[in-house]
């Protein structure tokens, strides 16, 4: 047979092509070791450093569950107003749940919004020059301080947006830990230099992207997770080395302060400048002076679509670049093969969290058509069961809830208003279906629809309340469950429940979203490390993992030379002024012989060459 030389050691090879070894290897073993020695650095870095205990002092109406002494209104007298004709320069804050007068915010006029935003323009300059492990340690104290004050949070987020402490705590607290944990572990990395592959008429250069701050990030923030779409942001934004301003909600103004104190004293522990954050309170003008102000470099918008066209809109006055996270539609597919006692607490928890005011909540719930009577037989019961009312032990209540209040007044209207409309064109009302009159607060009941059809708006429309919207699935027909699930003018996120695992990836696969799981629901959030966002009327652009992180920074790309004293420079053939009859012929030759896939073509491109030069 053929026999083979076998180099046995080093030696044998050509010192030329030793070298070449030796420097593959070292770069190899780097390469390598890269990842394990930053892992490495990051444990010497969280065993060594030891993070200060900030204390941030609290009103009673934020220490105790009972702390607020103003009488709750009369439900059927008057309903609360957030801004009074009498005083229109203030936000009136209130509890959804007791209606409680919680008390007052500043209405920030366009020169206030200008102001600050310029205090965070000037912090942002020493802020972009901090270390990785300077901006672990303030979100490592901002942990700190979370895990010694959840009770607190949850406290004020129940009072400030109606939700049960149960909820604040699975929506606010955990989900921020986890962002915080993750963009700390990971965030270092993600926002390396991301080098590139240069191609053979470029091998002399190093080609790179770096991830620089935009400088102000303007976010304009929703009311039903306050404590999180606040943070959520701020971690990132702090991380990426820019400055956060933050325009809250003004139905959950009242807890952003609290929030704030957080973040400031968590940069005042270090050193740091506490403007680098800050927080807007206001009206639709307030929000408006943000996405315009010259100081804000990038906007990133979670609400409603008819709002998020308006931010685009006043973006595109200067090219300003938007993040918009515009809520969703989102299914729950139950197929023919499911167990029912397991996917009922997936449909509860998917519609009634935080009483169904959630972006990635379940607003379609698909059944297959020949479970979908047994489902209704077990779920109705569960529903009707919910205990709904004020999530802290206030005003004679106990706090011990399953369902809280709606935030907005005005979305106990159009919640009202799909269902009438629903039950008007055919659908089944199971329970609930009306404000809870036995409660004084804003309180929609717990609400079973079925027979939903797409000529009835709750189909189409977002919801964002405590209603399960079930779907028939007709003769369990994967494709009709695609059909119905795609059409719809939004597309966030999606979940699918099977038996087999590969069915439900295929009928999944096929959906037009952002998000997708597979026998779980809401998981994708609580793995920081994928983006966030969706397609359609659910908006654009991402938050959270490598792609989120990045969208806070202007992404540059570099080039420089390789190796010392060796550069670019341009053959006298197609340099000005160009030789005639010369440079055309070069340049076709330099072509061929990159480019042509053939060895021929290549000799070819090398003879025009000489020929030429």
């Amino acid at each position: 047979g053929l026999e083979l030389p076998i180099i046995c050691c080093l030696d044998d090879l050509p010192q030329g092509v030793q070298a070449l070894l030796v420097i593959s290897v070292i770069h190899f073993l780097c390469t390598a070791a890269k990842p394990v020695s930053s892992l490495v650095e990051l444990f010497c870095e969280y065993f060594f450093l030891s993070v200060p205990r900030i204390e941030v002092p609290l009103t009673p109406a934020e220490a105790t569950d009972d702390g607020v002494k103003d009488p709750p209104l009369d439900a059927n007298e008057t309903s609360p107003q957030l801004r009074l004709p009498s005083d229109p320069t203030k936000v009136q804050c209130w509890d959804p749940a007791t209606l409680q007068h919680l008390g007052t915010a500043p209405a920030m006029t366009k020169e206030e919004v200008d102001e600050l935003c310029s205090k965070a323009a000037r912090a942002q300059k020493s802020w972009a020059l901090t270390t990785y492990t300077q901006r672990r340690m303030v979100l490592r104290t901002i942990q700190k301080y979370i895990l010694e004050n959840i009770e607190t949070i949850c406290r004020v987020c129940a009072r400030d947006s109606g939700k049960p402490k149960v909820d604040a705590l699975l929506g606010e607290v955990m989900t921020t830990c986890e962002k915080i944990r993750c963009v700390n572990s990971n965030g270092e990395q993600w926002l390396e230099r991301s080098y590139r592959p240069v191609g053979p008429m470029m091998m002399h250069k190093t080609a790179y992207v770096e991830y620089v701050p935009y400088g102000v990030l303007g976010v304009i923030a929703p009311w039903n997770y306050p404590f999180h779409n606040m943070l959520n942001h701020v971690i990132s934004g702090l991380f990426s080395g820019n400055a956060v301003v933050s325009k809250v909600s003004e139905h959950t103004t009242w807890s952003a302060s609290y929030f704030t104190r957080i973040v400031k004293a968590a940069l005042e522990a270090h050193g740091h400048d506490p403007d680098v954050v800050q927080t807007l309170t206001g009206f639709g003008e307030c929000g408006a002076a943000l996405v315009k102000c010259e100081d804000v470099d990038k906007i990133i918008f979670t609400g409603s679509p008819a709002v998020g066209r308006k931010v685009m809109s006043g973006c595109s006055g200067n090219l300003k670049p938007c993040i918009l996270e515009l809520g969703g539609k989102d299914p729950m597919v139950f197929c023919d093969d499911v167990k029912i006692e397991d996917v009922v607490p997936w449909a509860m928890r998917g519609c009634f969290q935080n009483s169904g005011q959630n972006c990635c909540g379940v607003e379609r719930l698909f059944v297959y058509e020949s479970i979908q009577s047994k489902f209704l037989s077990a779920v109705v019961p569960k529903v009707k069961a919910l205990r709904q009312g004020v999530p802290n032990a206030a005003c004679g209540h106990n706090g011990d809830v399953d369902c809280g209040a709606m935030i907005m007044p005005a979305q106990l209207d159009i919640i009202e208003a799909l269902v009438k409309d629903a039950v008007d064109k055919g659908a089944k009302l199971h329970c609930g279906g009306k404000r809870n009159e036995a409660l004084n607060g804003q309180f929609f009941e717990p609400t079973v629809l079925s027979e939903i059809t797409s000529e009835m708006r709750i189909s189409k429309e977002e919801v964002f309340g405590p209603i399960m919207c079930v779907i028939t699935v007709p003769n369990d027909s994967d494709d009709e469950c695609i059909r119905l699930v795609n059409a719809c003018d939004f597309g966030l996120g999606s979940s699918v429940y099977a038996a087999s695992q590969e069915r439900g990836m295929k009928i999944g696969n096929a959906f037009r979203c952002g998000m997708f799981t597979v026998n779980d629901f809401g998981v994708n959030y609580l793995i920081q490390s994928l983006p966030f966002g969706g397609v359609k009327e659910s908006g654009f652009g991402r938050f959270a993992g490598p792609e989120g992180l990045r969208a806070c920074c202007l992404e540059r790309s570099i080039v420089k030379d390789r190796i010392w004293g060796v550069r670019t420079s341009i053959p006298p053939a197609i340099n000005y002024p160009i030789k005639a009859g010369k440079g055309l012929p070069f340049g076709m030759s330099l072509v061929k012989l990159f480019y042509s896939e053939g060895l021929i073509g290549k000799l070819k491109g090398i003879i025009g060459l000489i020929k030429n030069s």
